[in-house]
């Protein structure tokens, strides 16, 4: 199952990119022997600063046909590691042949674009700056695929 996080806003070089990339790296060749990946960071970027709509018609036509779309959102669902990974795996195991995580940009995610995905995922009450939810949310799809594959790296 391919995995595609699908953010508003473009990340420049530095430290959130270097993380990130290091876990998407990581989680490619964890989850190859799972079924899991590739995975791709797809950006889009509203130029015309139209808003949280435009952003979402933006998302849309970024997400892959037949995806589990999986917000990243407030007030979505608080998981465990060991949950989020379950549900990886289930997404997996039902044929799903993508998932994309959509992060919103500063605003967060259309309303409209929030009611059409197949669920909803929350890292806390707390509002996290988008560039770190990216971060947050690749190093959580790697531990998902060594939770899956039995490495130690998740630690209970």
């Amino acid at each position: 199952m391919r995995v595609h996080i699908c953010a508003v806003g473009r990340l420049r070089a530095g430290p959130e990119k270097t993380l990130i990339d290091d876990y998407v790296q990581r989680f490619e060749r964890t989850g190859r022997a799972l079924g899991l990946g590739p995975a791709r960071i797809v950006e889009v970027e509203d130029k015309k600063g139209a808003g949280m709509a435009a952003e979402a018609e933006l998302l849309r036509k970024a997400l892959p046909k037949g995806a589990v779309i999986c917000t990243l959102d407030e007030r979505g669902k608080l998981l465990s590691s060991p949950d989020f990974s379950e549900r990886l795996a289930g997404w997996r195991d039902t044929g799903r042949q993508d998932v994309a995580f959509i992060v919103g940009g500063a605003d967060g995610i259309d309303p409209s674009l929030r009611r059409e995905a197949d669920f909803s995922l929350s890292f806390g009450k707390m509002v996290w700056p988008h560039m770190l939810v990216r971060v947050m949310l690749a190093e959580q799809v790697y531990r998902a695929a060594t939770i899956l594959s039995g490495s130690p790296y998740h630690r209970v």
